[in-house]
């Protein structure tokens, strides 16, 4: 039997509402016919939107990926809030909702930009103890819920009408966009929940050219729709767009290849994890620190330059 041939890069999903994200890793390994998935950032199931997706040596990015910023539009109704802190959760308080003026939202809304303390949901995937919160919820365990510090870049108001705030925010990694509901609607003095949450960016991919489940579904039983969505993939550097990039000389790529201490003759200001050091053909070779007057190999990548073939050619959305 002919052995598969490797995939390897980076598949951006517009995850549906409903499926996890462990289910949407599953959806791609059939696409792709490979086991080597994995997926930078949980979506909750109902969550929508950019779920970043690793194939082949891609995944050794993930750590790296993971760590990106996001960005997100939710809906939060205010008036009562649930344990989960979304609308799949059950009603465990309620209070009057306040008139929604404009001025008085985004003032509340600025208290919440920049750093600061925030108590993730129960429901969350946070080990406490070495057991995740949301299994021991679920016992009905008591157990202190940590804070933790999180920063949000941005974040705007784009509607407020009735019970309902309509909201666009850039955060950083480990933000819960459902504990932001929360507590913004305690600071309107009422209670809230989200009933929509769509992320709309992750790191240096956003919804342009993202797969759907439906793609995904085809991809895993049509041979023709299989090419179609490995020409989908992008490309090892594509991963690191994010990344500040150094380009290694053929003698910078042998030490890079062989883990050793790398000159270059840029490099970032020392201590700058991660950094993408490129080939002069501008494949990635590794990731790296920049240190004193080095780069440092933290992650060599073996995968072969992919290759456009005709199938992929032939294929019109998502490609570079």
């Amino acid at each position: 039997m002919a052995r598969r041939p490797e995939v390897h890069g980076v598949l951006v999903v517009d995850k549906p509402q409903g499926p996890t994200s462990h289910d949407v890793v599953r959806w791609v390994r059939r696409a792709l016919r490979t086991r080597a998935v994995g997926h930078a950032g949980t979506l909750d199931p109902m969550a929508t939107g950019v779920l970043v997706v690793a194939a082949g040596e891609a995944t050794k990015l993930v750590r790296w990926l993971t760590a990106d910023d996001k960005a997100y539009r939710a809906t939060l109704r205010l008036g009562a809030e649930t344990d989960t802190l979304d609308a799949e959760g059950e009603v465990v308080e309620e209070a009057p909702v306040p008139p929604l003026d404009l001025a008085l939202v985004r003032a509340a809304v600025a208290r919440f930009v920049g750093t600061h303390p925030q108590r993730p949901p129960l429901y969350s995937a946070i080990r406490v103890d070495g057991v995740r919160m949301h299994e021991r919820a679920r016992r009905g365990e008591d157990f202190e819920v940590p804070t933790r510090d999180v920063t949000a870049h941005r974040i705007e108001v784009l509607r407020a009408e009735g019970d309902e705030l309509e909201l666009e925010l850039e955060c950083s990694k480990g933000y819960y966009v459902r504990s932001l509901g929360r507590d913004l609607a305690r600071a309107l003095e009422t209670r809230g929940h989200l009933t929509s949450l769509r992320r709309v960016r992750s790191g240096a991919f956003d919804l342009d050219g993202a797969v759907t489940a439906e793609e995904l579904e085809r991809a895993a039983r049509d041979d023709d729709a299989h090419h179609a969505m490995v020409g989908r993939l992008r490309s090892l550097v594509d991963a690191c767009g994010a990344m500040p990039q150094v380009v290694l000389d053929a003698e910078g790529v042998v030490d890079a290849r062989h883990g050793r201490r790398v000159r270059a003759a840029e490099l970032p200001e020392e201590g700058v994890e991660p950094v993408a050091m490129l080939d002069a053909a501008g494949e990635l070779i590794a990731v790296g620190r920049s240190e004193h007057d080095h780069l440092r190999v933290l992650r060599g990548i073996v995968a072969p330059p992919r290759r456009e073939t005709p199938n992929e050619s032939s294929h019109e959305p998502g490609e570079d």
